[in-house]
């Protein structure tokens, strides 16, 4: 059975004070939508985890710096509801957008220290979208577990910093990339790759993961950057934003690996950014 699709904070807040009452834990995936198997990972582990399983979906225009990205943004709802049948999920929260940002709304939530490298260099602003509309959506939920992937690590990384500083009580749980059969790492955004765009996507994981390889035997990303970037453009990619060893912890820049290590990239491939990051 399909589960409910719940679009205002009143009726959301209804249904969770029976959970509550009835003392049962509640799991909160936050998606923006087109789901694949990797948002559907998320709700399978929320699933396995809690006794309720809350699936938001919500384009929030907040984390958005190109008009045309955020027109453009995949928006599948019924499919994902579909898509959402089989692992019993019990709400689909579907706020309206005044449910999120009503009249009036003047308050950021932002997270120093973590934004300002990564994506948050090249997107300025857009962790204070995605923090504050995460925020939102924990408060909302009153969820005692959320479910995030590591595709997003940067993401990840800035939910649990800002949860633990506003002391929300909610525990922040990581799940692992899920990838297409030729490597690249599953994001609604890939729908949007052309099928001859397509073919070349997959070579960022493939040089990232020869990297990975490279690193772990001690070479410096000094030594080994220009050549990965060479093969990346090569494959037919248009621009490279970044492509960087940092720290799992503090996301601090490396030269050289060390536990905990992570190699990230960010590239442009025919009009589409493509993301993907890997423990060293």
């Amino acid at each position: 059975m399909i589960a409910p699709i719940v679009r205002s904070l009143a009726a959301l807040r209804e249904q969770t004070a029976l959970w509550r009452k009835a003392d049962e834990t509640i799991g909160v995936v936050p998606t923006m939508g087109a789901l694949h198997q990797g948002h559907l990972s998320l709700a399978r582990a929320a699933r396995a985890k809690c006794d309720r399983v809350i699936v938001t979906i919500f384009v929030n225009p907040k984390q958005f710096n190109d008009p045309d990205d955020l027109k453009n943004y995949p928006r599948t709802e019924q499919q994902d509801a579909r898509k959402l049948e089989s692992i019993g999920v019990d709400l689909i929260y579907v706020p309206d957008p005044d449910q999120i940002y009503p009249d009036g709304f003047a308050t950021t939530v932002s997270v120093a220290g973590l934004t300002d490298m990564l994506c948050g260099e090249s997107r300025p602003g857009h962790f204070d979208g995605v923090a504050t509309v995460v925020s939102k959506l924990f408060t909302q939920t009153s969820a005692d577990f959320a479910f995030f992937g590591e595709k997003d690590y940067q993401q990840l990384q800035i939910v649990r910093r800002m949860a633990r500083d506003l002391d929300i009580p909610i525990e922040v749980i990581g799940c692992p990339t899920i990838r297409e059969e030729d490597g690249l790492a599953m994001s609604s955004r890939n729908l949007l790759l052309s099928d001859r765009s397509r073919v070349y996507a997959p070579i960022l994981a493939e040089v990232m993961e020869d990297m990975r390889e490279k690193l772990a035997a001690g070479d410096a990303m000094s030594e080994i950057r220009e050549d990965a970037q060479a093969r990346i453009m090569a494959a037919g990619f248009n621009e490279i934003d970044y492509l960087e060893l940092r720290d799992g912890g503090d996301l601090s820049l490396l030269d050289k690996t060390k536990p905990d290590a992570r190699l990230f990239a960010a590239a442009w491939l025919a009009g589409v950014r493509l993301i993907d990051n890997v423990a060293v």
